[in-house]
């Protein structure tokens, strides 16, 4: 016998959302999925390497992030090329958040994945609200008025997406970026606020 709340919240995602429309919310997510690790791996780059890009490596995002933008989906012919694109965005933006984990280390290595099991919980917590929610109607947590603001972008964007394909826009690389500095957005937020809780238990400990 099936458990009353997982069908009722499996019947609302069904009816919720169309299928040409759950179909892309899965490239989205996998384009983030990858995106993500992709930021992990330049980020291990920074911290395990010599490799200090720094200035480089924000130029170097910047670039592959206008090489996305401005290659056009044209109906997914390109969509190799723009993945490609996106993951190399990825990577130097992960290289480029090397600095603060390096602070973080400092304090206490266990806020980095304190902050990312954190962001997912946000990130996935927002973004059932903006799937599930009536079309247009978004539910509101209270946290920290930056993280406040990101997790409103969550909301925002998801259902951007989900209005962008029903209007016929299949461009899910784009959309994944979206969701991509939506997610690094939450994850500096709450990690310098981490950070700062743990600098503030540090001194009272020496006191």
């Amino acid at each position: 016998m099936e458990r009353p709340g997982l069908n009722t919240f499996l019947n609302s995602f069904s009816t919720t959302l169309e299928a040409p429309v759950k179909q892309h919310i899965k490239n989205v997510y996998a384009c983030l999925s990858m995106s993500t690790l992709a930021a992990g791996l330049g980020a291990s780059i920074h911290l395990f390497t010599n490799i200090q890009a720094g200035f480089l490596s924000a130029i170097g995002a910047l670039v592959f992030l206008f090489l996305l933008m401005s290659t056009p989906d044209d109906n997914g012919k390109g969509m190799t090329k723009r993945v490609g694109y996106l993951l190399g965005f990825s990577t130097l933006t992960g290289v480029g958040l090397g600095p603060i984990l390096e602070t973080a280390i400092l304090i206490n290595p266990s806020v980095i994945i304190t902050a990312f099991i954190g962001t997912s919980v946000i990130f996935v917590s927002f973004t059932l609200c903006a799937l599930l929610s009536k079309r247009g109607q978004w539910i509101y947590l209270g946290v920290y008025l930056g993280l406040i603001a990101m997790c409103g972008f969550v909301l925002y964007d998801t259902q951007a997406i989900i209005e962008k394909r029903r209007q016929g826009n299949k461009d899910f690389v784009a959309h994944s970026l979206d969701l991509f500095i939506d997610f690094l957005g939450i994850f500096k937020r709450l990690l310098i606020i981490l950070m700062q809780k743990e600098e503030e238990s540090n001194k009272k400990r020496r006191r």
